[in-house]
């Protein structure tokens, strides 16, 4: 296999010329280069080998992003074993259930994920190393226990002069080989193991790379998490074999943070959930224009431009000033930000897709995608939509190709509903596709509310209307007794500010609701709003898990 099409093989190239550069830093903590990688890959390659684990186990990890963490998933996929990334915000139980479904031989886990588990819970674990200092928590092999206190003797008796880049030379892998087994953390509360090949995840990385020039040495934050395949492919894993400088800020990532750290690290490429860049934009951005003068200034179309490129350079300084684009995933964005992002010419993209298809179905260079949309296909794949009038009347987008997965590891009976006998991965997502290839997703098949007047209503597109307007946090509209009802998660911190009681809260969530009704046809009119106590409970995308709210008796109860 040619190194260009091999996922290994652009990895060990990458180490080997870029031996003596940075490659992974725990921000405000130690920095790998390189060659460091390497040795800790190859401790690895011993350890599995020595301790008797072959090409196909299974090998779970679970933490918070780190310098260790992308190591170790370096050390799995390099050695042939089959890497099954956990998202550290799981709960113990799914994280113990994943663990046995997966049939991991090894768990390697962050200290503050360990704290939670139970090992008795996970039987057919040979062992558990943490991350932090790759310390052995648990070992039930002899074996294992021997090889671990020994490791750095072996290391030493294999390189006794020194660890050369030359020495780096690792397997080639098969392209419909099994590389990952990605658990998803969708909104209907079942997690699924998607089988990831060779094949998805490097037409993937050649996709991004045919969009995105990254050279050796430019900085990347890897603040979505690894355990879900957007931060693991996009951020990581096209960044590594770039030869990047990846930073991991290895603790929840506020908008005091990421601001503070950008400002630092100066990235040439940021990949977020579009939460992330709503939250900045209305901190530190839209407080600078939000007055009668700045909103007046940005409608003159004498001095509009002007103020532009002033508002352009200041939100561009405010994400490190040294970025190619914000790639923006996972989510839908708010209509109004993204407006503001585009009257402003702000560098930003959409890229669209599912963990089933190791991310990406649609991505478009931000100067090439249109309004609104999600871009068009990626390369090595086909969409379309199922309607009569795909132009104008949304329908299930599905898609096939070279990204899509394997199946779902043990369920062919999910697979089976979810990959039809044409090859046709059905997204679950209701689009419309214009004549030029362009995207435009309208959400999801299963959230659409069907009224008993026959309106199909998509409820994403009226919560990204309400979410913009005073006093809402983030909202989430249903369907009971045949009327719209919206639930409102305020933001109790500006009504704090402005000294508003309980009684003037609701009365100005009132007055939104009569704004957005008119803003509304006469069947998506919103008949009360309620208020809930606490931000709603989301996956790692930071999508609402709608199946916990549906139910809304048991809803205003516990509000």
């Amino acid at each position: 296999m040619e190194i260009y099409n091999s996922l290994i093989g652009l990895i060990e190239n990458s180490i080997r010329q870029n031996w003596d550069r940075d490659a992974l830093t725990d921000y405000k903590g130690a920095t790998l280069q390189y060659k460091d990688v390497a040795r800790k890959i190859e401790k690895m390659h011993i350890l599995l080998t020595q301790c008797g684990i072959k090409q196909g186990d299974k090998i779970a990890i679970c933490g918070r992003n780190s310098a260790n963490w992308t190591a170790t998933f370096l050390g799995i996929i390099t050695y042939g074993a089959v890497a099954v990334p956990i998202l550290h915000e799981f709960k113990a139980d799914n994280i113990h259930n994943i663990v046995n479904h997966s049939e991991a031989r090894l768990l390697v886990v962050g200290d503050q994920v360990w704290e939670n588990l139970n090992e008795a819970n996970m039987p057919n674990l040979e062992g558990i190393i943490e991350l932090k200092d790759f310390d052995l928590v648990v070992s039930r092999s002899e074996q294992l226990t021997h090889v671990y206190e020994h490791l750095n003797e072996e290391f030493g008796h294999r390189y006794p002069y020194k660890f050369r880049a030359s020495d780096v030379s690792y397997r080639r892998e098969q392209p419909e080989e099994l590389a990952i087994i990605n658990y998803t953390s969708g909104t209907t509360g079942y997690s699924k193991g998607v089988m990831l090949s060779y094949r998805s995840v490097v037409s993937n990385i050649m996709d991004i790379r045919s969009k995105i020039e990254l050279k050796p040495g430019d900085h990347i934050v890897s603040m979505l998490p690894l355990g879900h395949i957007f931060g693991l492919v996009f951020d990581f894993i096209f960044g590594v074999t770039s030869g990047a400088h990846l930073w991991f800020l290895t603790r929840m990532p506020s908008p005091k943070i990421i601001t503070e750290s950008f400002a630092v690290i100066r990235p040439r490429l940021i990949c977020c959930v579009p939460l992330v860049v709503e939250k900045i934009f209305k901190k530190n951005v839209l407080p600078k224009v939000d007055n009668n003068l700045g909103k007046l200034l940005l409608k003159l179309p004498v001095i509009s431009d002007k103020i532009k490129d002033m508002i352009r350079q200041y939100a561009m300084e405010v994400f490190g000033g040294n970025f190619i684009e914000i790639v923006v995933g996972g989510a839908p964005f708010n209509a109004e930000v993204e407006a503001f992002l585009r009257k402003i010419n702000f560098p930003y993209t959409i890229a669209y897709g599912m963990t089933e298809a190791a991310p990406l179905i649609c991505h478009s260079r931000w100067d090439e995608i249109k309004y609104t949309s999600c871009g068009k296909t990626v390369m090595n794949m086909e969409t379309k939509v199922l309607s009569d009038d795909p132009e104008n009347i949304p329908g299930e987008l599905v898609c096939r190709g070279d990204n899509v997965m394997m199946g779902y590891y043990k369920n062919e009976e999910a697979t089976a509903q979810t990959i039809d006998r044409d090859g046709w991965l059905h997204t679950g997502d209701m689009a419309i596709k214009d004549a030029e290839g362009n995207v435009f997703i309208k959400g999801r098949c299963k959230n659409m509310l069907l009224t008993a007047s026959g309106q199909n209503i998509y409820p994403e597109e009226i919560e990204a209307r309400l979410n913009n307007m005073p006093f809402v946090n983030e909202s989430l509209v249903l369907l009971s007794d045949n009327k719209l009802i919206a639930l409102v998660y305020p933001d109790n911190e500006e009504a704090f500010t402005q000294g508003l009681s309980k009684k003037q809260l609701e009365d100005a969530l009132e007055t939104n609701r009569i704004e957005l009704n008119k803003q509304l046809p006469a069947y998506a009119q919103i008949t009360r709003f309620t208020l809930y106590p606490e931000e709603f409970e989301k996956t790692a995308k930071k999508s609402i898990k709608r199946y916990l709210y549906q139910d809304i008796e048991e809803v205003r109860s516990n509000a």
